[in-house]
């Protein structure tokens, strides 16, 4: 996008802010590191081309006009997103590359991130930026490169690289259940954490491993994520259903037990998701790295 003419440049947006804060041109200018005539002509040039007065000048005192006020705290906040993509680019540190990926936290936290360091061992000039994303990514109106999520929130046309399937187990903390054994039965004398997002899980699971039809399963606390969930069922909060590759370091180290047998299948695998355009070299090395002899899967597009 081509900067109109109205549109305010950074210096002027700087000099407007440190006005505002400071009341002179020439306080302004001193903690912007400017001359006093350079930041009143940048005040000037801007109320010049956008046909109104920012500040009312009283007595050497620059006072906020309401036009003043209306642009100072979007300028503010422009600043400070210019200021934090600032401070996230040199925190790559010159590396050769940055792959930007929308990724599921709770997948990202149990699955994803303790595998990276493998990666980063064997293309250190490759760094991985991720951020949290739960609905589905327009890679045409975002910053990303590609998304790990489940693969149904791709859209038409994207191409899917599974990367691990969603079985969903039954576990709780030993203070809640103790060391006995918990039949689907007895589900009912404990607290079932529920998943706002996905409300059926209960059903379905309690439903799959030969539960009385008259258990209810619809009695607990709510959360919107898995990694909510999780923390929850270590705190003995309730019994919860979480994907098994969540709670396998959990139920490796004791902080919680699994309850029957029963394993549901998620509605799709976790997968590498990005445009149907050619990867840049980043991206096909991590795709290369995570898919292995995978084979990729291009969605239709709909008619």
């Amino acid at each position: 996008m081509i900067r109109s003419r109205h549109t305010p440049s950074v210096a002027e947006l700087s000099a407007l802010v440190a006005c505002a804060r400071l009341g002179t041109a020439a306080q302004a200018a001193e903690a912007l590191g400017l001359t006093p005539s350079a930041v009143s002509r940048s005040i000037r040039g801007l109320e010049d081309r956008l046909g109104v007065a920012l500040f009312d000048r009283r007595r050497q005192r620059l006072i906020l006009s309401d036009a003043g006020r209306a642009l100072v705290r979007d300028a503010q906040a422009i600043l400070a997103q210019i200021d934090a993509s600032a401070r996230m680019v040199m925190a790559f540190g010159g590396s050769g590359a940055v792959l930007r990926l929308a990724v599921l936290p709770t997948f990202a936290a149990a699955w994803l991130i303790p595998r990276l360091a493998r990666f980063a061992a064997e293309a250190p000039d490759v760094s991985i930026d991720l951020t949290a994303e739960l609905g589905p990514v327009d890679f045409d109106d975002s910053p990303f490169d590609a998304a790990i999520q489940r693969a149904d929130l791709a859209r038409p046309g994207m191409v899917v690289t599974p990367l691990a399937e969603e079985r969903l187990i039954v576990v709780a903390a030993p203070a809640l259940i103790g060391t006995g054994r918990v039949d689907p039965a007895g589900l009912s004398e404990f607290p079932l954490i529920q998943q706002s997002t996905r409300p059926q899980l209960w059903a379905d699971w309690l439903a799959a491993a030969g539960a009385p039809a008259e258990t209810d399963g619809r009695r607990g606390p709510r959360f919107a994520q898995f990694g909510m969930i999780l923390a929850a069922a270590r705190a003995g909060m309730g019994l919860a259903i979480l994907p098994d590759i969540f709670v396998a370091d959990a139920l490796a180290d004791g902080s919680l037990r699994r309850i029957g047998d029963t394993a549901i299948p998620g509605p799709a695998p976790y997968a590498l998701i990005r445009p149907a355009r050619e990867p840049g070299p980043a991206l096909a090395r991590v795709e290369a790295w995570l898919g292995g002899a995978e084979p990729h899967v291009t969605m239709p597009r709909t008619s």
